[in-house]
């Protein structure tokens, strides 16, 4: 399942303009992240299908791994979630499961803009278990303990590494990249790739973070999100109008 690198950023607030700017750089992938954002559903509904026209991949981020949050990503044609805070391999098989249609999961099924506002063909539901990804985000010691079985569930995708929390929750504080942080990074995408399933993370914007991701040949890497980049932006033109 590994190739070329593709390159993530997460959006925080509702700005279209952003994904505009982001789709004519060059980024690949937009992750709308429900979980520390300030993003609705009723945002997520137009911003979804906003962006898959303008060419990006597009990811939500559920605010939790509840039932609700995740169809409803699904339902307004995500191309895949992320679920944070799983704490267990059992914990994982529960909330993946509503990602997937019966008999992989218990997704339920309602009416809206995948189906084309129209009816179901029996091979549908198949078909969109596979067009759609389901990421199990392992931050927790408990899901850093059972990677292995995580990934090895058939209604996850692929794994996608939470180092800042996975670091506080193992008690290094905040993540820096060390030693021990590149271990549990190789650990994780180790688990994922013994399963032949996806693996991802973020620090795409930061040099040992980006070699420890290419050196497990990530799947994609998060470069920031809107706000750090509107917050770069408006410092480098205030260097630039200062002269410096």
């Amino acid at each position: 399942m590994a190739g070329k690198l593709k390159i993530a950023f997460w959006l925080e607030t509702d700005s279209q303009h952003a994904c505009e700017i982001a789709a004519r750089t060059g980024y690949d992938i937009v992750i709308l992240d429900m979980e520390h954002g300030v993003l609705c559903v009723h945002d997520v509904d137009r911003l979804v299908p906003f962006c898959k026209a303008l060419g990006l991949v597009t990811y939500v981020r559920t605010a939790a791994p509840e039932r609700a949050p995740i169809q409803q990503a699904l339902d307004a044609g995500a191309d895949g979630v992320i679920l944070p805070q799983i704490q267990s391999a059992a914990h994982a098989a529960e909330v993946t499961a509503f990602a997937k249609f019966a008999p992989a999961g218990s997704r339920g099924m309602g009416f809206s803009r995948i189906m084309d506002y129209a009816g179901t063909p029996r091979t549908w539901p198949e078909k969109q278990n596979a067009a759609t990804v389901c990421y199990a985000q392992v931050e927790t010691v408990g899901a850093l303990q059972e990677a292995a079985e995580i990934a090895a569930l058939a209604t996850v995708d692929g794994l996608f590494l939470g180092p800042s929390d996975l670091s506080m929750a193992r008690g290094r504080g905040p993540n820096r990249w060390a030693k021990a942080d590149v271990e549990d990074l190789n650990r994780v995408a180790r688990a994922a790739r013994k399963a032949g399933k996806l693996f991802a993370t973020t620090g795409a914007e930061s040099a040992k973070s980006r070699k420890a991701g290419l050196d497990v040949s990530a799947d994609f890497l998060t470069a920031g999100d809107n706000l750090s980049a509107l917050s770069a932006g408006f410092d480098q033109l205030l260097r630039a109008a200062k002269g410096r």
